[in-house]
């Protein structure tokens, strides 16, 4: 373990502490989140800055580790993006839990839809630059990588822009259920709805496609083809758990729910 974090700090050292500083934030708003009783939405407030600030920092490390292997590709320019807009998201999330508000499908006054709307621009220009580097590793060869873990970075940035864009589904809805009113269960931490459709399941899938496929492909499989398997499975899932979400179905239904429809 001490070899990888020194192999990643190596390899993007801005990155590096970026993302060692989202996860210290993560930490200290899942603390809060035990010590406030700030809630939007029947949830705690600060559960939502804790996602966000875990997610980038799973991201930072991720993209620090391949982005090390393209070839004449300014990093910098990257990195800054990254740091920049995200960290502004992850910012401006956390500043208005501690208000008790809404950060994102807030539009109640002139400022906080021009602020929800910069943050929608800012998701959106760090996943077409991250989408650019996906075309890089299909541009470029990499004799010195295992294919069957080339493909897998490949295939898990294509489901990541994919779903990332789903975000749009919920922002112009205002909404990330379908059946109810951002509607949150209380679902440990991610709070997705076991009552109604929730978009945010496979938001999730989908963008975390990019930590778990090439991991699982390097270290398990190991194999060109069940690689290729792997990701079509898991892109389908990301998929169908989208059309359960649009057609109103919760990803599971809370025992008491099923009893009532019964």
């Amino acid at each position: 373990m001490i070899d990888f974090f020194q192999q990643l700090k190596y390899r993007n050292e801005t990155l590096f502490y970026f993302g060692l500083i989202c996860l210290v934030l993560a930490f200290a708003f899942l603390l809060l989140s035990k010590i406030t009783s700030i809630q939007v939405y029947s949830v705690n407030a600060w559960f939502k800055p804790f996602k966000f600030a875990f997610s980038t920092f799973l991201f930072a490390w991720a993209m620090a580790w391949y982005c090390y292997y393209l070839p004449s590709f300014n990093i910098n320019s990257y990195n800054w993006t990254v740091i920049i807009l995200l960290g502004f998201e992850i910012f401006y999330i956390s500043f208005q839990a501690n208000k008790g508000q809404l950060s994102h499908y807030n539009i109640s006054t002139p400022v906080y839809s021009a602020l929800y709307s910069l943050m929608a621009l800012a998701a959106s220009a760090v996943t077409l630059y991250t989408a650019y580097i996906g075309f890089l590793f299909f541009k470029h060869d990499f004799p010195n990588l295992p294919n069957y873990y080339l493909w897998a970075i490949r295939l898990s940035i294509i489901i990541f822009v994919l779903f990332s864009f789903e975000g749009f589904a919920m922002g112009s809805r205002l909404n990330h259920s379908v059946g109810a009113l951002n509607d949150n269960s209380n679902w440990f931490i991610v709070g997705w709805s076991k009552t109604v459709g929730d978009l945010r399941v496979s938001h999730f899938i989908g963008m975390h496609a990019l930590q778990f496929l090439p991991f699982f492909s390097f270290y398990v499989l190991k194999n060109t083809k069940l690689t290729f398997v792997l990701s079509f499975v898991y892109g389908l899932l990301a998929l169908l758990t989208l059309i359960q979400a649009i057609q109103g179905k919760p990803l599971i239904r809370q025992k008491n729910d099923i009893n009532k429809i019964r």
